[in-house]
């Protein structure tokens, strides 16, 4: 399957947690997805022997590291890399080059620490316990914030995978982080919107958090990022009621958009350029 492989005999790699399937059971999952709640559900439904996951900056609220403290419930070994050791969606730098940030204590027992590099602690979660708990039932959602009549609907999705047809033209915020997944600039946005929103998942190494924005900006999509430290990553609503933009492209800095504007007043000079 495009986007993951197997990296060695019980190590799996892949560029989301979106792709995880049955062949994650028992496997130390290397995921370049932000550390997330919903990313440490997926491993554990996946039943992955113990994961690792970008820390995204950690975050509002230490999002970005959710992973943890949620593995260590359930009997998971976690890990995060810095986002400053590797590119966030990308799961093969992440392997190269990624260094272990923070752990849990499943992992710390294994003897996987900060400062550790990935290879190295991936190599060491493959003597974690197999997860026998099942997770708690964990959906990502998806809700129209304002739909009126003449005007785009404002459209949130913690994941950027959730996207669909019906949201061409629209605006939508995202929880994802800004990153390219895989590095695919062609990947950056499933459909032609009015607006993206992401996190900038603290920026990070190679500005890799923002990448989206320049490849959207080629289609003539508004494209920003909110601090991650403004919002909590992977949650779209903390996206659009608390966010504070960071980074933007050129079609929405056209539009209004500009480092330092709230995510909801952007958002509504947007919606009053539209006739009722």
């Amino acid at each position: 399957m495009s986007g993951i492989s197997l990296s060695s005999r019980g190590i799996l790699l892949a560029d989301s947690v979106n792709y995880l399937g049955p062949e994650a059971r028992d496997q130390v999952v290397v995921a370049s997805s932000h550390g997330g709640l919903y990313a440490a559900y997926k491993a554990a439904a996946s039943r992955a022997r113990g994961v690792i996951l970008n820390d995204a900056g950690v975050g509002r609220e230490a999002a970005g590291i959710a992973c943890l403290a949620y593995g260590e419930r359930l009997g998971m070994a976690a890990a995060v890399v810095s986002h400053l050791s590797a590119r966030i969606g990308d799961a093969e730098d992440m392997m190269r080059r990624g260094t272990i940030s923070d752990v849990n204590g499943i992992a710390r027992a294994l003897g996987c620490r900060a400062g550790v590099p990935c290879a190295k602690a991936a190599a060491l979660l493959k003597g974690a316990p197999p997860l026998t708990a099942d997770p708690p039932r964990y959906t990502e959602t998806r809700f129209v914030i304002s739909a009126e009549p003449g005007r785009p609907r404002v459209v949130c999705i913690d994941s950027a995978s959730l996207v669909t047809a019906d949201d061409i033209g629209q605006i939508v915020i995202t929880g994802s982080h800004g990153g390219l997944i895989g590095g695919k600039r062609e990947k950056a946005f499933n459909v032609d919107v009015l607006l993206a929103v992401f996190n900038d998942a603290g920026v990070g190494i190679d500005e890799a958090g923002i990448g989206r924005l320049d490849p959207l900006d080629g289609r003539g999509i508004a494209a920003a990022t909110v601090a991650h430290t403004s919002a909590r990553i992977g949650d779209a609503r903390s996206t659009y009621h608390d966010g504070i933009v960071s980074r933007v492209n050129s079609r929405a800095s056209e539009m209004g958009a500009r480092p330092g504007i709230e995510v909801t007043a952007f958002v509504e000079g947007i919606l009053e350029g539209f006739a009722h």
